[in-house]
């Protein structure tokens, strides 16, 4: 861990990361990419020590209230934030100034919150994120060895239906020869079936490898699963883009069942969905003079 100075800290599409770096130790991550610039290394946490004062102070001169994301590039439910706090602390300066907010994440940590979850999502619109890319546990803590194994997202995605927080659930990546079977998405989908997940987000069934992220990804294929690797490197090169072979019949799948149990699954719809700022008060006032 070590700490820096930030200049900002809300994109132009209002997203922020609290944290640069991860400990969660997933195989496939596409943070770990050269195009990023991380200098640091990966497990190496960059907290901006800074970021609740900038947040404070950018939320209290906002002229139009909105979204607020985070965990695009970072999931920010990582242990440090345990010891921290930094996202907490986000949080209640979101709730404060009646900001909405949505959050990508991996982690059960993030019950520690769903307070402040309720809260904002009583004014606005709270929307978490849940990242699901495999059915079964074992293979959960394979390549995914550091975070909340899918049972117990599953679980956080539960208790966020109880409490009436709307979910999305990303479907991805899906990796060739490991988990692109009809068994594992499924699995998947009949947990966001039950979980009355809102949406279902897909790029397709493959993952992304890029500069950076290939290396990472090839060395844990060796460790993991030994002579995967050459199978990767015979259909695929060095592709950005890896498609399974098995895309057509899992996406026909996907969107069979998507579609026969009310699940969104067009992105453009879904993205338009998190990015909209709702303000509850004002609806319930509308709602009154119209009676």
């Amino acid at each position: 861990m070590h700490y820096v100075k930030a200049k900002g800290i809300l994109s132009s599409k209002n997203g922020m990361n609290l944290y640069r770096g991860c400990s969660h130790g997933c195989i496939y991550c596409d943070s770990r990419s050269n195009c990023y610039h991380m200098e640091h290394d990966f497990e190496d946490i960059e907290v901006k020590e800074n970021a609740i004062e900038l947040l404070e102070n950018t939320l209290k001169h906002k002229r139009k209230r909105c979204m607020i994301g985070t965990g695009s590039m970072t999931d920010p439910y990582i242990p440090l934030e345990i010891e921290i706090g930094n996202v907490r602390k986000a949080l209640s300066i979101i709730e404060k100034y009646g900001f909405g907010f949505t959050v990508i994440t991996k982690s059960n940590r993030i019950l520690r919150d769903i307070d402040l979850l309720q809260k904002i999502n009583e004014k606005t619109k709270c929307v978490v994120q849940m990242t699901l890319t495999t059915y079964d546990d074992g293979l959960c803590r394979k390549i995914e060895p550091n975070v909340s194994t899918t049972s117990e997202r599953f679980e956080v995605l539960k208790k966020l239906r109880d409490v009436g927080i709307p979910t999305v659930v990303w479907l991805t990546p899906i990796l060739p020869f490991i988990n692109d079977t009809e068994e594992n998405i499924s699995g998947i989908l009949d947990l966001c079936i039950e979980a009355e997940v809102y949406g279902v987000i897909c790029f397709g069934m493959g993952l992304t490898l890029r500069d950076g992220n290939r290396e990472y990804f090839y060395k844990q294929l060796d460790r993991l699963f030994p002579s995967l690797k050459e199978r990767y490197i015979q259909n695929y090169g060095n592709q950005y883009i890896i498609n399974s072979l098995n895309n057509n019949e899992l996406m026909n799948l996907f969107c069979q069942k998507c579609n026969s149990n009310g699940i969104v699954h067009n992105n453009d719809q879904i993205f338009r969905y998190l990015f909209e700022f709702e303000d509850k008060a004002q609806e319930k006032q509308l709602n009154l003079w119209d009676l």
